[in-house]
């Protein structure tokens, strides 16, 4: 059983529970996907499939290695390809769909992406500085401080947190809980936030707790 999918972020949304509440959930268009490869334990040292995520591309934006790699399974090219474990070692074979009924409703997964990208940003916002004092002539508002020792080892430690680029780095999120499938339209309605803007690729594992 393969032990996830790929998707597409939509955005977010509410959902009234049963209780009365309003659940904050994201919205995962997941799937379908059709399996491209398949690699096994005697072959490939592992137990995997390749799966890719079914949207139409162009034919001039797939290369030609791609274009034979997608012509030996018997599949349509395909943009976003990534491996996913396969449980007990019993995948799909190549040209196999994976649907949303994957999953079930109150289920765990972990779903990563890619963050959005803030650009170069400071220290109190990129690491949550606390900074200095606010009052009139204190000079020590949002400054770093202290970065390093003075006679030794006079020089700046590697991983000292600094203003820099923020962002655009692969995040995973652990331990989502599935509010809702809705199989017919291939939605997966997640409780919280997923990492990425509207529109970005997703991959969704299966927790396993």
């Amino acid at each position: 059983m393969v032990n996830g999918l790929l998707g597409k972020k939509i955005g977010m949304t509410q959902l009234l529970d049963n209780d009365g509440s309003i659940v904050p959930v994201t919205v995962i268009q997941a799937g379908p996907c059709v399996v491209v490869q398949k690699k096994t334990k005697p072959k490939d040292g592992y137990d995997a499939v390749q799966l890719g995520f079914v949207e139409f591309v162009k034919p001039k934006r797939v290369n030609r290695p791609m274009t034979g790699h997608f012509k030996k399974a018997n599949v349509a090219p395909v943009k976003f390809v990534r491996e996913m474990a396969v449980q007990d070692g019993n995948g799909a074979n190549p040209g196999d769909k994976v649907m949303v009924d994957i999953f079930a409703e109150d289920e765990l997964v972990h779903i990563i992406g890619t963050s959005k990208g803030r650009g170069f940003a400071g220290f109190v916002k990129r690491h949550h500085f606390r900074g200095g004092r606010a009052t009139h002539g204190s000079m020590f508002h949002r400054a770093p401080g202290s970065i390093g020792s003075s006679a030794y080892p006079s020089r700046v430690l590697k991983g000292m947190r600094m203003a820099g680029h923020l962002g655009n780095a692969r995040v995973t999120v652990q331990n989502l809980r599935v509010a809702r499938i809705d199989q017919e339209n291939n939605l997966l309605f997640v409780r919280g936030a997923v990492p990425g803007p509207a529109g970005a690729y997703v991959v969704v594992e299966k927790s396993g707790r």
